[in-house]
């Protein structure tokens, strides 16, 4: 369980341990086509073929008609609501050429956004023994996808979407019982259990989870309900600087300033427990003094927060003005105060 926002892990368990995703990694398959729609590759309108190898997947089915064309943003709704794997390997076929050499794509996808060892074997989580992610690259990936397309993300939370005259309902059990949740999916396999992978927000908070492995459907509802609520429960956010605020002065050698500020490069906001807010210290580590010269925005320090003799956020500070170095004279006289004063 992650806080969207300032990317705290509330709970883990097993949280890098490689797993089979099953639909869940889907969201990989959609998070290749909405950077596609974002680029101008492709567009929603667009219509892509339906294969026969598309026509004939098993599991579950958006029931593409052979031969047919579909557009596009059709085919993200039998993705995300329906989880149709006849789906995925259109928009797989469509975008590159076949299947596998699409799963070689989002998989070299996942790297260059953060996930360092998802493997994908396919579109639609299909079984395979080397198809495999781990719950933490799970969540990552829903908060990429939750940023990094908010004008597509609106799809998740869809309850129910009708193609070819069959309507079928979102599997996402929270959609129906749980207030502010708005995605993301759900997965099963026999060799995986089951699995959702959850997004709720409630106010200015959202929280992010990920579960597999779980022995039911009913268990898979029950689970995730009873954790989203234990983690707006137990926790808070904390807003602490602004972006751009001076948190302290660093001490400067053989500068032309003596100090430098140590502002905060974006807003900083802490996700605590309840119990641990009254606790809760920070304190700002720098190897000092700071050796001129210094650019304004260089990261020269960490902010830290604890609370209850934990480690909750490392935080970088950057330099909040140019501080050039003194030129030879002034480097020699600074030394000679040090030296008799113990100034620097």
């Amino acid at each position: 369980m992650v806080d969207f926002d300032t990317g705290t892990v509330l709970l883990e368990k097993n949280a890098d341990e490689m797993m089979p995703p099953a639909s869940m990694s889907k969201l990989m398959t959609v998070y290749a086509v909405f950077q596609q729609l974002k680029e101008g590759n492709l567009k929603l309108t667009d219509e892509l073929p339906v294969s026969e190898e598309a026509w004939r997947k098993g599991g579950s089915k958006m029931f593409v008609e052979l031969g047919s064309r579909i557009k596009v943003e059709d085919l993200l709704r039998g993705v995300i609501v329906q989880s149709g794997n006849d789906a995925c390997i259109v928009l797989a076929e469509g975008l590159a050429g076949s299947e596998q050499a699409f799963a070689d794509r989002i998989t070299g996808l996942a790297r260059e956004i953060g996930l360092e060892r998802s493997v994908f074997k396919n579109a639609t989580g299909w079984p395979d023994p080397e198809h495999l992610m781990t719950p933490r690259e799970l969540a990552l990936l829903a908060g990429r996808l939750i940023r990094d397309f908010p004008e597509h993300y609106h799809y998740y939370a869809e309850k129910e979407f009708t193609y070819n005259g069959i309507k079928q309902g979102n599997r996402n059990p929270l959609l129906y019982s749980m207030p502010g949740a708005d995605g993301l999916k759900t997965g099963h396999t026999e060799a995986s259990g089951y699995g959702l992978t959850a997004s709720v927000k409630r106010g200015d908070r959202r929280l992010i989870l990920v579960v597999n492995g779980l022995p039911s459907m009913n268990a898979r509802t029950q689970e995730t309900a009873r954790l989203m609520d234990w983690g707006f429960r137990e926790f808070d956010n904390y807003a602490l600087f602004k972006a751009g605020e001076t948190v302290e002065q660093a001490e400067v050698w053989h500068g032309e300033a003596r100090n430098v500020p140590l502002v905060a490069a974006k807003d900083i906001t802490a996700t605590l427990p309840r119990s641990a807010r009254k606790e809760m210290v920070i304190s700002v580590a720098y190897q000092g003094p700071i050796a001129a010269p210094i650019q304004k925005g260089d990261p020269i320090a960490v902010l830290r927060i604890t609370a209850s003799g934990g480690n909750f956020a490392e935080i970088p500070l950057v330099a909040g003005a140019d501080v050039p170095k003194l030129g030879l004279f002034g480097r020699m006289l600074a030394s000679a105060q040090s030296l008799v004063f113990g100034q620097r």
